[in-house]
């Protein structure tokens, strides 16, 4: 039975084992979380940003205590696409949260809306998953959720980029030669429209940031979590093709595929057909003939319909809404097959 309340928590954690871009502090870990609300929590409407709504949140229980009616909670860590924020699935986090999960989300450094830009982020996609995995450490023995989460049953869901993030935490191992090879053969990925020059960033970077270099470095370590136990990546972005075929076949999780078939910025056939080829136990189902990549945005306001219709207004004949209702579904089954293989 679905929990009527979502509550809905924001923090700052840092990481000490990195350092930020600019290399002045630890890598910062902007989080958000959706989760069970106790009975009589208070809700209120969220739009972001606040005071220029593009988008709501919906009503939620903003810092309600967690619901007592389950010791432990399952565990979904949310990744979102390039340039994004955590809150730009604050739709499909939601639903989750309502049907019992507690869902984990990162705003990832210098690739995220909710700060300044910067080229390392946008190049460095490996660090995502790490953000990700010292996130549930830390949140697990500290704060709201300390011992509330149960670590034998996570899950990583991800959109565009954040698709990325959730095979690179399943063991998806990255070469960048390989994206390199992608982008000439397939330029219209050679960079996202909110950094569409990132290439050239690289040999600058590498002379002059140390912290960048230390991240080139690390780009194909393996940054599995072992307490993962199902991976939905949605619209998964061209990087995936830097995953070295060895390691997308070594992974042996189930792997739901979600994308629709008009997507350009992450076209269906080149990216999420070409993982569920190569990936043992996956499963790629389609979100519709007419569904573009930033239909998995949230449903903008009349503000955003105007000021960007390339992001917030989808072809005609689609209900963004309807989509999103769909993709919920979807990860709901792909949810519920990864408990039934826990269970047996």
């Amino acid at each position: 039975m679905a929990i009527m309340t979502v509550g809905f928590r924001t923090g700052l954690v840092l990481d000490e084992e990195r350092r930020n871009w600019t290399g002045d502090s630890p890598r910062p870990l902007r989080w958000s979380a959706w989760y069970p609300a106790a009975e009589g929590a208070v809700e209120t409407e969220i739009t972001v940003p606040p005071g220029r709504a593009l988008y709501s949140l919906g009503l939620l229980g903003v810092d309600a205590p967690l619901s007592e009616t389950q010791a432990r909670y399952p565990v979904v860590m949310l990744s979102h696409g390039t340039g994004g924020s955590a809150s730009g699935l604050g739709w499909l986090a939601a639903a989750l949260a309502a049907e019992g999960f507690v869902v984990l989300g990162v705003d990832h450094h210098g690739n995220t809306a909710t700060e300044a830009y910067r080229p390392e982020g946008f190049l460095c996609w490996w660090e995502r998953a790490r953000d990700l995995t010292v996130l549930l450490d830390l949140l697990s023995v500290d704060g709201l959720f300390a011992q509330r989460l149960n670590l034998s049953d996570v899950a990583a869901a991800g959109f565009s980029l954040g698709g990325y993030t959730a095979l690179a935490l399943a063991g998806a191992i990255t070469q960048t030669d390989r994206v390199m090879a992608f982008v000439r053969q397939y330029p219209f990925a050679s960079g996202p429209k909110e950094m569409p020059d990132v290439a050239s960033r690289i040999e600058p970077l590498l002379a002059s940031s140390p912290v960048f270099r230390a991240s080139w470095e690390r780009q194909s370590l393996d940054y599995r979590d072992e307490r993962l136990a199902a991976v939905v990546a949605i619209a998964p972005a061209p990087p995936v093709r830097g995953f070295t075929e060895v390691s997308l076949r070594g992974i042996d999780l189930p792997v739901t595929l979600l994308c629709g078939e008009a997507d350009r910025e992450a076209p269906y056939d080149l990216c999420a057909a070409w993982l569920q080829e190569r990936l043992p136990n996956s499963r790629l189902q389609s979100l519709g003939v007419d569904v573009g990549h930033y239909t998995l945005l949230p449903e903008g306001t009349e503000t955003a319909r105007r000021s960007n219709p390339d992001l917030w207004v989808d072809a005609q004949g689609v209900v963004r809404a309807e989509v999103h209702r769909k993709a919920v579904e979807m990860t709901l089954a792909a949810l519920a097959n990864r408990a039934a293989q826990l269970n047996a």
